[in-house]
C-alpha cells in the first residue's frame, strides 16, 4: 500500500479509533448503555447517527486544522471560537481525568485477571508505557497507535466471525426482539458527542492531508472507522441478548460462552492496549497544545508531564469515588461538547468551509 495514501485516508482512522475505543468502548459497556439498551434494531439505527456525526465533525475539522494548519487543539478552537476556546480547554482537562482514571482503574483490573498480580501493578505499567510512548513524540505514536489498531481490528473480527458461526441462529432471533423504550437516535446523538468531543487530540495526523478533498474523505472514513469494531461487538453481544444487558463487562459475557481460554486471554491483552493507545492520544494531544507555548519542550518533559497526568487522574479519581464520578461527570461532559465543540463545528466551521 502506498504510504502517503494510509496517511492521508487510513491512519487518521486508527488515530481516531485509539482515542476513543477506551475502557467503556473496549468491554461493551458504552455499546451497551447507548446502543444494546434500546433494542437490537433501534441500537443499529443509532449506530449509524453516531457514525454520521462522527464523519461529519471529523471531515470539517480536518479541512479547518489543514488550512489553518492548527495541528492542535489550541490553535483550532482559538480558530473556531475566538477566545471562547478556553472554555474547550476546560472541558478537555476534566475529559482527560475522567478517561484516563478509568483506564488505570480498568488496566489494573485487567491485569489482576489476567495474571493474579494486585491491581496497582497495572496501574504502574500502564502509567510507564504511556510515558514511554509519549517521550518519543509523533512519529512513534503513529506508528505504534495505528499497529495496535490494526490488531484490534483483527482480534474483533475474529470474534465477530466465532460467535457468528456458533450463535448466529440465536443472532437472528435476537434480532428480532425489540426493548419497549427504544429510542432510535437519542443514544447516537449523546455517544457522538461524548467520543468527538475530544477529537481534537488528534489533529497532529492532520500534516500528511494537502487537499480539501483529501480531508474531507479522510474525516468521513475515520468516522466509519471508529464504529466498525463496535458494530462487530454490537453483533457479537446479540448472541447473549437481553441478559447481557446487566452485566458490568458485556464482552466477558459473550467470550464465556464462546469457551475458548486462549483467545479470551489474547483478547484481554489487546484490551489492554487499547487502554494504553487511549492515555497517549488525549495526552500526546495535550503535550502538542503546551509546545505552541513552549517551543523547547524536550522529550523529557513530555513523558513527565505524561505521568503528572496520569497520577493525577487516577489518584484524585480515585480520591473523589470514580463511579460517582463518571456518573455525573459524563453526562455534564456529553452535553458540555455538543455546546462548546460540536454545534460550532457543525454551524461556524461549516460555513466557513463552504465559503473556501
Amino acid at each position: 500500500m502506498n504510504s502517503s495514501f494510509f496517511q492521508k485516508y487510513l491512519l487518521p482512522g486508527f488515530i481516531f479509533q485509539s482515542l476513543i475505543i477506551g475502557g467503556g468502548y473496549g468491554t461493551g459497556r458504552e455499546l451497551v448503555e447507548f446502543f444494546l439498551s434500546a433494542g437490537p434494531k433501534a441500537g443499529l439505527v443509532n449506530m449509524a447517527v453516531a457514525t454520521i456525526i462522527w464523519s461529519a465533525v471529523l471531515a470539517i475539522c480536518f479541512e479547518l486544522a489543514r488550512r489553518g494548519r492548527h495541528y492542535e487543539y489550541r490553535s483550532f478552537l482559538s480558530g473556531l471560537l475566538g477566545k471562547g476556546w478556553i472554555g474547550y480547554e476546560i472541558l478537555y482537562l476534566i475529559g482527560l481525568i475522567l478517561v484516563v482514571s478509568v483506564m488505570g482503574s480498568a488496566s489494573g483490573e485487567i491485569m489482576n485477571e489476567m495474571f493474579k498480580i494486585p491491581n496497582l501493578i497495572g496501574i504502574i505499567l500502564m502509567m510507564v508505557l504511556v510515558g514511554v510512548i509519549v517521550f518519543f513524540g509523533t512519529t512513534l505514536i503513529e506508528k505504534v497507535l495505528s499497529f495496535w489498531s490494526i490488531i484490534l481490528y483483527g482480534i474483533f473480527a475474529i470474534m465477530f466471525v466465532m460467535v457468528f458461526a456458533k450463535f448466529g441462529e440465536v443472532i437472528g432471533q435476537n434480532f428480532q426482539q425489540e426493548s419497549s423504550n427504544g429510542n432510535w437516535y437519542m443514544g447516537g446523538v449523546k455517544y457522538a458527542a461524548y467520543n468527538i468531543g475530544l477529537a481534537p487530540a488528534i489533529l497532529f495526523c492532520v500534516r500528511h492531508i494537502e487537499s480539501k478533498k483529501e480531508a474531507l474523505i479522510s474525516g468521513t472514513i475515520a468516522g466509519a472507522m471508529g464504529m466498525i469494531p463496535a458494530l462487530f461487538m454490537f453483533v457479537a453481544m446479540l448472541s447473549q441478548y437481553p441478559h447481557v444487558l446487566e452485566a458490568a463487562v458485556p464482552v466477558n459475557v459473550v467470550l464465556d460462552h464462546l469457551g475458548w481460554a486462549g483467545f479470551t486471554l489474547i483478547f484481554q491483552i489487546v484490551l489492554f492496549g487499547t487502554f494504553i493507545e487511549t492515555g497517549v492520544g488525549l495526552i500526546h494531544g495535550f503535550n502538542e497544545r503546551i509546545a505552541v507555548v513552549h517551543h523547547g519542550l524536550t522529550n523529557q518533559w513530555r513523558a513527565g508531564i505524561a505521568i503528572g497526568l496520569l497520577v493525577i487522574s487516577i489518584f484524585l479519581a480515585n480520591a473523589i469515588g470514580l463511579i460517582g464520578l463518571i456518573a455525573k461527570g459524563y453526562g455534564a461532559l456529553t452535553w458540555g461538547h455538543w455546546i462548546i465543540f460540536v454545534i460550532p463545528v457543525l454551524t461556524i466551521g461549516l460555513r466557513k468551509v463552504l465559503k473556501s
